[in-house]
């Protein structure tokens, strides 16, 4: 079986067990099913860390207790993949992997080598869960102050570790979920900053990598990085420093949710800004867009075309521009990965635009601003949106699904199905006459 076979179909029962699970009534508060199609969305952007709701009134106030952890343990898996959760306790209980699961579980990882890739796993499941532990602790104290003022709990004080535990999660997996009702964060905009920063850091974390995050704690000096880790860390920096800036300077945002703002965007979800407003500064709108479309980097929780794509794309085009190899840190970046990062891009365009015309032919009443932004938000599995997701139709909300999990596992990954020499070498043995091809 195709090890990218496999992957696609290990996030597909994941999704299906878990729509079935939130289908059940006593999953919701009114004591009756939601319905498949909404438990399949809700399923769906659990497991492909996305955070798109159909629930009008919010997580908290429409499902039970059950069907928020539920959510949790979807989130979780989706985030860690089903794969790596799997072999972590197959290793634990004294399996070994042979080459085909080796290969399933590179190709799971987004690595580009078999070294080390057990100690890997290890070191993702320590990390994931020392963090949001950690978290979820900090996160108690503001928590407590919005339980106490909304006055909706029985309990203020366990109620407050419980949605801790649950943002902390949602946060590091940048899920984009919450518990705090239809507004999502903005009550933290302006009554606490303690858990906006601690948000941040959370989706920074969950979104740089892990393969970063074990390279940074492994070697501690700049000069000891991988080249991967070099440009995923001033990629990142870069994407939130100007991302904050250009969102402050487009719009009536803090400095504080401008921060957040340009964060949240690259696939967390969060929002302590009402999107709907955006419509009012189409330059932060756009702005937006780009920054969910780029996303997170590899091996990380988040989706998008990745950081590490970006900066390929851009410093291929500067060497074009010169005339010379793409080179950074003084190490020539491989053709093939070139290829592979345009490859990416013009795939991910070709969806994003096949969504949005087929929603917009369906339901053209919510207007093309709207549609355009759920779609980037859920191809690179963001979750921010306008306001129309418990809107769409049947047919509109199956199509965000689909962009879901295509953002998820990553279209070349799909691509990827049709590859049948998948474990033999990619050296073609006919060669064939060169010829040139007029472009542009």
């Amino acid at each position: 079986i195709h090890p990218y076979l496999i992957i696609l179909i290990s996030f597909l029962v994941v999704i299906l067990m878990g729509s079935i699970l939130l289908s059940m009534p006593f999953a919701s508060k009114s004591n009756e099913s939601i319905g498949f199609i909404n438990a399949l969305f809700m399923s769906t952007s659990s497991v492909c860390v996305t955070g798109l709701s159909v629930m009008p009134n919010g997580l908290i106030n429409d499902l039970t207790i059950f069907g928020n952890i539920v959510m949790v343990i979807l989130m979780q898996i989706g985030g860690l993949s089903f794969i790596t959760i799997a072999v972590f306790f197959f290793t634990v209980l004294g399996g070994k992997l042979g080459i085909v699961d080796a290969f399933l579980l590179k190709e799971s990882l987004n690595q580009n080598s078999f070294k080390g890739l057990l100690n890997l796993v290890k070191k993702i499941m320590l990390v994931s869960f020392l963090v949001q532990g950690v978290c979820s602790f900090i996160n108690v104290f503001p928590i407590y102050e919005y339980v106490t003022i909304t006055n909706q709990y029985k309990n203020p004080l366990l109620s407050s570790f419980a949605i801790s535990i649950f943002h902390s999660a949602a946060s590091f997996n940048n899920a984009g979920f919450d518990l705090f009702g239809s507004n999502s964060m903005e009550f933290f905009s302006s009554s606490s900053t303690i858990i906006s920063k601690a948000s941040i850091i959370l989706i920074v974390i969950g979104g740089i990598g892990f393969t970063v995050i074990i390279d940074v704690l492994k070697n501690k000096k700049w000069k000891k990085f991988s080249l991967h880790t070099k440009i995923t860390l001033l990629a990142t920096l870069m994407l939130i420093i100007g991302g904050m800036i250009l969102v402050k300077l487009t719009s009536d945002m803090s400095i504080l949710d401008s921060l957040f703002t340009s964060v949240t965007s690259r696939t967390a979800g969060f929002a302590t800004y009402n999107m709907s407003k955006l419509e009012s500064f189409p330059a932060t709108y756009l702005i937006i867009i780009l920054l969910m479309i780029i996303g997170a980097s590899p091996c990380s929780t988040g989706g998008g075309i990745k950081t590490t794509t970006f900066a390929v794309l851009i410093l291929s085009i500067i060497s074009y521009a010169k005339g010379k190899k793409t080179k950074v840190f003084n190490r020539k970046i491989g053709e093939g990965q070139i290829f592979k990062a345009y490859a990416l891009v013009v795939v991910a365009m070709m969806i994003v635009m096949i969504a949005t015309i087929l929603i917009s032919i369906s339901q053209p009443n919510l207007g093309f601003q709207k549609i355009f932004f759920e779609v980037v938000s859920a191809f690179s599995t963001t979750g921010l949106s306008m306001g129309i997701t418990p809107n769409l139709n049947i047919f509109c909300k199956l199509i965000i699904i689909i962009l879901m999990f295509l953002g998820r596992i990553g279209p070349l990954t799909v691509i990827g199905l049709v590859n049948k020499n998948w474990m033999a070498s990619t050296t073609e043995k006919v060669q064939y006459v060169e010829e040139g091809v007029i472009i542009g």
